[in-house]
């Protein structure tokens, strides 16, 4: 009897570029909730487009590659990125249209309702325009350079991510004129003008403002005073932004990188806006001077770049705006300088940020540097908060005081690898030792380690973080980092250091799990462990806290977790490709994300160990590049209350119903008597409550 073989199911997944899609219509979603500050509601719309400008450099330019393939090449990949790329523009569109009805339909009514106009030309009072003429000629006009596209020039170069104004002149003052349509370019200035919108004076308790645009086209016929009509328009293009590099590290890598990053700036174009009043000779001149074919066309609007929107005058009207919320004290921590180290000594310490201050960590690094039995502060450095780096400048001081420095900088963090290479040089010019990655692999951890002499023996305190050491990104990103002394941590922090200098994996790591050493091995030990409990008829679940869910075996391996009894809780902020209600796979699933005025950037592990909770706190997402392409850390909290202050915070998360969606963008439903729960605010207020309840002890 022949034996009957059968092709296992597909695995249920959704296309990441989709569902990354998916994500920043949640970000949308953010600008339509009338229940957001009006203001924040305009941020949103920034975020969302500066959001979507990324994608296009990324994602969509690596689509375009792969297009451009070979058949049996794009074969193996699965999905066709030629299908995938033309459903991916047609969500982009749909999106765009939502994105233009927000703003026109809700944000500028809104606005109005608040007396603030954002006027065009086309608005502007006699007395208003005569005040806007003036202003284009004392501050705007010595700021602009126009090109002109005609036979002299060969070639126009577009700027990765500027708006560039077009002028299209026709009716010639005097019939002699040779040229009866003259097409002209030039970049918006908004750098060089100091922002994007011009505010005019108010009339009473009207506010009035202009984008810059606008003051532009209102002085057009001072600068071109021989034509008749001037017809000014607005085009943006967004080039390929992968680096094209051997994720190598070799004597030439920073080589590599600066190479890369120019050509960055020269890369394919990925998408070319265009206004769709733009007369057809116009976009033909555009297209032909700069090569740009109908494929990148993508029309757009009148005004391009609302990531300037972060930019918009607030007219000081707080209640447009969020209420202040000030980082709180942390209670265990010191607020005296110069007391760090011996606090981190008696006890582990929970920094939750934005809540909590980044100055903490700040303070730590000028005490170490001051600290005359300090020997050594080892860290590494991702992503850093540019030319005014704090965490830099007390490295920089440890140097001067004689310290020992190891800094480990990730050169390919992308769109933040000129500022490292910036820092790397100078760190290196001051003394330390600066390792500039690893082979094939990207150094996403969060680590600071400092050693010091107590009692003639060398003692070790670490910060292990989610997020960056970056006092920018730590105001508005929300993350968990662990000061500790506990030698069972801070042994294996130091290991990880020794394998940046010598290459040799780390191992025997008991409580830390490493990629791309053990995390995904260990990961798939305690998610057995919680399977073989299910099975055996115990309670068994899985919470996981994650910026992006994109790894087909780490997926796989929780709808078996599901199919086993498992219960799998899901809190996912962006990309997921798992498909939670998948007949069958994922009965036990669940998922719900949460945006809201922070980034929720932190990442917990939670596995439910037969009621002894394990906690791991991570730098890692559960992607390909995360587990197997990056050096990521997962920590385990250690200390009880501490433990279990991370357990009360997931909570909230948990059981947000006011910012909170699940896998199909629908907000979670206050159910009838229940009281509202927003995770962010809920999470404030019980940070505060242990400030105030700390002092009142003290």
């Amino acid at each position: 009897m022949a034996t009957s073989t059968t092709t296992p199911p597909a695995l249920p997944l959704l296309n990441r570029e989709l569902s990354w899609l998916t994500f920043n219509y949640r970000v949308l979603q953010e600008a339509q909730n009338p229940s957001v500050p009006l203001l924040e509601r305009l941020k949103f719309l920034a975020i969302f487009s500066s959001n979507l400008d990324e994608y296009f450099k990324v994602r969509v330019a690596t689509l375009r590659r792969l297009v451009k393939l070979k058949k049996k090449t794009r074969a193996k990949l699965g999905d066709d990125p030629a299908e995938l790329l033309q459903t991916v523009l047609q969500e982009v569109g749909r999106q765009q249209q939502a994105f233009g009805d927000t703003f026109r339909q809700q944000i500028l009514p809104g606005l109005q309702q608040e007396h603030i106009h954002l006027i065009s030309e086309h608005d502007l009072s006699p007395t208003q325009r005569e005040w806007v003429q003036a202003y284009f000629h004392e501050h705007v006009r010595d700021l602009l350079s126009p090109i002109f596209l005609d036979d002299n020039l060969h070639h126009l170069f577009l700027r990765d991510q500027a708006v560039y104004l077009t002028f299209f002149l026709t009716h010639p003052a005097s019939k002699k004129q040779a040229d009866e349509e003259r097409v002209l370019v030039m970049e918006l200035p908004t750098k060089r003008h100091g922002g994007r919108f011009v505010r005019l004076p108010d009339e009473g308790e009207e506010h009035y403002v202009m984008f810059l645009d606008d003051v532009i086209r209102v002085g057009a016929h001072e600068l071109f005073p021989d034509y008749g009509h001037v017809q000014v328009q607005a085009i943006k293009l967004s080039r390929d932004a992968e680096l094209d590099i051997q994720e190598e590290v070799s004597s030439n890598l920073l080589l590599k990188i600066k190479s890369s990053l120019q050509k960055r700036e020269t890369g394919f174009p990925a998408r070319l806006l265009y206004d769709p009043a733009m007369p057809k000779e116009v976009l033909r001149a555009v297209m032909q001077k700069t090569g740009i074919g109908r494929d990148e066309l993508v029309e757009g609007s009148r005004y391009h770049n609302f990531r300037d929107f972060f930019g918009f005058p607030d007219f000081e009207l707080a209640h447009l705006q969020y209420e202040a919320q000030p980082p709180l004290p942390h209670p265990t921590l010191p607020a005296r300088p110069g007391t760090m180290l011996a606090a981190i000594a008696r006890q582990d310490h929970l920094l939750h940020l934005p809540y909590q201050s980044f100055s903490y960590v700040v303070n730590l690094l000028r005490e170490a540097a001051a600290d005359p039995l300090v020997n050594s502060i080892s860290i590494t450095l991702y992503r850093v908060a540019g030319s005014k780096s704090e965490v830099v400048k007390a490295l920089l001081k440890a140097l001067k005081k004689g310290k020992q420095v190891t800094v480990v900088v990730e050169l390919k963090a992308r769109f933040d690898e000129e500022s490292n290479i910036f820092w790397a040089d100078k760190l290196q010019k001051a003394g330390a030792d600066v390792i500039m990655g690893m082979p094939e692999l990207k150094v996403h951890t969060k680590l600071l380690l400092i050693t010091r002499t107590e009692n003639e023996q060398n003692r070790q305190y670490a910060y292990l973080s989610t997020g960056n050491f970056n006092e920018a990104t730590s105001r508005i990103y929300a993350d968990h980092g662990l000061f500790t002394a506990d030698p069972r941590l801070t042994q294996e922090v130091a290991a990880l250091f020794r394998y940046f200098h010598d290459r040799q994996p780390p191992t025997n790591l008991e409580y830390i799990l490493a990629a791309p050493f053990d995390l995904r091995t260990r990961l798939d030990a305690l998610l057995d462990a919680e399977m073989e409990r299910a099975r055996n008829g115990q309670d068994a679940y899985i919470i996981l806290k994650l910026n992006a869910l994109q790894d087909e075996d780490m997926i796989k391996r929780l709808y078996q977790a599901s199919q086993a009894g498992v219960r799998v809780e899901l809190l996912i902020r962006g990309i997921s490709c798992l498909i939670p209600d998948a007949a069958g796979a994922g009965d036990n699933i669940s998922q719900q994300g949460i945006v809201d005025r922070y980034l929720e950037h932190a990442r917990v592990y939670l596995f439910c160990n037969g009621g002894q909770e394990l906690v791991y706190v991570a730098s890692a997402d559960w992607m390909a590049r995360n587990l197997s392409r990056r050096v990521e850390v997962a920590f385990p909290i250690l200390d009880e209350k501490l433990r279990a202050e991370v357990r009360l915070l997931l909570d909230f998360q948990r059981q947000d119903n006011v910012k909170s969606r699940d896998y199909h963008n629908n907000f979670m439903q206050v159910e009838d008597g229940a009281t509202p729960m927003q995770a962010q605010l809920a999470t404030y207020e019980y940070l505060k409550k242990l400030t105030q309840k700390k002092r009142r002890k003290g």
